[in-house]
């Protein structure tokens, strides 16, 4: 999964202050046992000779191998039934376990080259943080409100706005729900000030919610980033761009909003055809109709849009608007 680099770098920052005070609460528990039962630390320490007296007699070879290990196994099998029987008579259960933050990884992250499922778990955490600050709430379905919009046939479209919108908050909540890397890439489309930013905003949480890397970018905030990787020479402002083609779901915000330029519609077109090649789905948000983005790229990154994308439209009156006047 492609999370940010500061994502995985405030979850590691945790997970590792975690693991310190699970040891530094350990290293507690075992000090105050000692203090409590002395004998307690006599029998660790004949425990760890025992130890060193088997792998000595390991190497040393001869025919008393055999005879030597036998011996040093009853004697330790007998202080660790000692040990036992000291720690149910003097502390809670738990108290001398030694437990590791998790019992998968030993609180570092992963096992083998695979993250472990504590570290994606925060993670998780570390992302629904990141995209409420970026989206700027707590939004979802439940608080998108249809009567903002027209139950009045619109000549021109042949249907009521608010039937419109019906049809989009299903197509949002289906494709929320039912969201795989399988699932193709959304443009939304339509004026401002009609729920674009909002469902993009549920459909990202949602998805998150579901154990998927998700980014959410302004177009802006996103051409700025990439065009600061690509001539500042700054490799750390190059790995945070990864994370446009590397995560399970891109959501770009108001396209057409940032500074044009050839950067900017080249970046567009990378962004668009890598993760297309990599079947990974992308939702971009914009106020531009066809002609506009074929002005404003090129043909060719109209084509792909127009084409390949499910387009979802949005229409009806700006509600910013309905808002101030008191609707």
């Amino acid at each position: 999964m492609g999370y940010s680099a500061e994502v995985m770098q405030r979850a590691r920052a945790r997970l590792a202050s975690a693991k310190a005070d699970r040891e530094s609460e350990n290293l507690r528990h075992r000090e105050e046992a000692y203090a409590r039962v002395p004998r307690l630390k006599q029998i660790d320490w004949e425990l760890r000779q025992s130890m060193a007296l088997a792998a000595q007699s390991i190497f040393a070879g001869g025919e008393d191998v055999v005879a030597a290990m036998q011996e040093v196994r009853q004697a330790n099998q007998a202080l660790q039934a000692e040990r036992k029987a000291l720690i149910e008579n003097y502390f809670e259960e738990g108290f001398l376990d030694d437990a590791p933050i998790c019992d998968q990884c030993g609180g570092n992250g992963y096992v083998g080259s695979t993250m472990c499922e504590c570290l994606q778990e925060l993670c998780r955490q570390e992302q629904k943080k990141e995209l409420t600050l970026l989206s700027g709430g707590k939004e979802n379905f439940g608080q998108f409100r249809l009567e903002y919009y027209s139950d009045e046939v619109n000549p021109r479209l042949g249907i009521s706005p608010r039937a419109v919108m019906e049809r989009t908050l299903r197509t949002c909540r289906a494709y929320a729900a039912e969201f795989d890397m399988g699932s193709e890439s959304l443009l939304f489309s339509g004026n401002t000030g009609l729920g674009k930013t909002f469902l993009s905003a549920c459909i990202a949480r949602s998805v998150a919610d579901r154990g998927y890397s998700v980014v959410y970018e302004t177009a802006s905030r996103m051409f700025t980033q990439m065009e600061r990787a690509r001539f500042s020479g700054d490799e750390d402002a190059r790995r945070e761009t990864e994370k446009y083609t590397q995560c399970d779901l891109m959501i770009i915000d108001d396209l057409g909003t940032e500074m044009g330029g050839q950067f900017t519609t080249a970046a567009l077109y990378s962004i668009i055809n890598d993760r297309m090649m990599s079947k990974k789905p992308t939702i971009i948000s914009t106020n531009l109709n066809s002609e506009d983005l074929e002005k404003r790229y090129s043909a060719q990154i109209a084509s792909r849009l127009l084409g390949s994308y499910q387009r979802v439209a949005f229409v009806g009156e700006d509600i910013r608007r309905l808002k101030n006047r008191g609707f």
